[in-house]
């Protein structure tokens, strides 16, 4: 099979760990310098995954050489495009038109699947825009989402409270603008309410139109079992993943997850206040305690992604000195929500 461009292109099952492991070692520097992001567990488990040839998606092939890679992961009806990547050298069609041959391919599959009813893709390491061609051209609607950056230390003295007693001691302060709520930090014995939390809180939320888990408990705990126990997202870090409970009838009401994604580096996993808590500055406060537990751990700076729509949950992180680094777009494809 031959692209508009001449590459070849072959199944992703064709091809072995040690056949892409230099292309995914290219990759693993471009996250390092974008988004100061140690991808290397990420690839070292995806590279498993190929070995073990369950993984579907397309290789693309330059004159024999390895040039670019796609893949997805199937949940059920629904379809999750993990990566797409090429490089090129001086003889070698851009990038670019490279990945959106293999995007084409695979939305070319996965749209003709009589057992895949949605499609998403959240494509992080590319920038806004770069890709919209092969989806929108598929019925795709695209959501802008935005990587943003805060560094902890004296960059964000003025926004978080400068070293991290003084952040933690404007935490504190928070919690006692809000009688009647306990903080503390991540146990394993949260792990379920914090799904029906989840759930309950994107209730009619846009982001549970990007990612459809939001949508269901069950969902929910997938999403959480996948940030807690896989480093897709960075490396789980109980010490700085926090909860709220409603001090009288000891329910889950807030909560903050956070990964390691590089040694000085964490990330924002997810971030939620139950609906009847809110406008009580408890998301702030989750932050606050969030940014003075990282600077007494040496940490140098903590990202997340938010979708830019959600402006109430921009202003909260620029309050923080938190800046957009980088813009990237979700997609979504599902024919009965059209």
């Amino acid at each position: 099979m031959t692209s508009t461009f001449q590459l070849e292109v072959l199944d992703l099952r064709h091809f072995s760990a040690r056949q892409l492991r230099p292309l995914l070692e290219q990759e693993s520097r471009l996250w390092s310098e974008r988004l100061r992001w140690d991808y290397r567990s990420s690839a070292d488990l995806l590279l498993q995954y190929l070995d073990a040839r369950v993984l579907p998606g397309f290789v693309a092939l330059d004159r024999g050489r390895v040039c670019g890679y796609i893949f997805c992961v199937h949940e059920g009806s629904k379809a999750v495009i993990g990566d797409v990547f090429a490089v090129a050298d001086a003889s070698s069609q851009p990038t670019v038109d490279v990945e959106n041959t293999l995007l084409t391919h695979l939305l070319e599959m996965l749209q003709n699947s009589p057992n895949v009813s949605r499609i998403e893709a959240q494509l992080l390491l590319h920038g806004e825009g770069l890709h919209k061609r092969p989806f929108l051209q598929n019925g795709f609607r695209i959501y802008p989402r935005l990587f943003m950056e805060c560094e902890v230390g004296a960059g964000a003295a003025d926004a978080s409270g400068g070293d991290g007693a003084a952040a933690r001691d404007q935490a504190d302060a928070l919690v006692q603008t809000a009688p009647g709520v306990e903080l503390r930090k991540w146990s394993p014995e949260d792990f379920t309410a914090a799904g029906e939390l989840i759930q309950q809180c994107y209730l009619g939320h846009l982001d549970s139109r990007i990612n459809n888990q939001y949508r269901s408990v069950a969902g929910s705990l997938r999403f959480l079992h996948n940030i807690v126990r896989f480093p897709g997202c960075g490396v789980f870090d109980a010490e700085t993943s926090l909860v709220l409970h409603d001090a009288s009838s000891g329910g889950l009401i807030g909560l903050l997850l956070c990964s390691r994604v590089r040694q000085d580096v964490a990330h924002i996993t997810q971030i939620c206040v139950a609906q009847n808590y809110r406008r009580r500055k408890l998301g702030k406060l989750l932050v606050q305690e969030c940014l003075g537990l990282l600077k007494e751990r040496g940490f140098s700076a903590l990202t997340l992604t938010v979708t830019a729509a959600n402006r109430d949950a921009v202003a909260l992180y620029e309050s923080f000195g938190f800046k957009v680094a980088h813009r990237f777009d979700a997609m979504v494809w599902d024919p009965e929500e059209a």
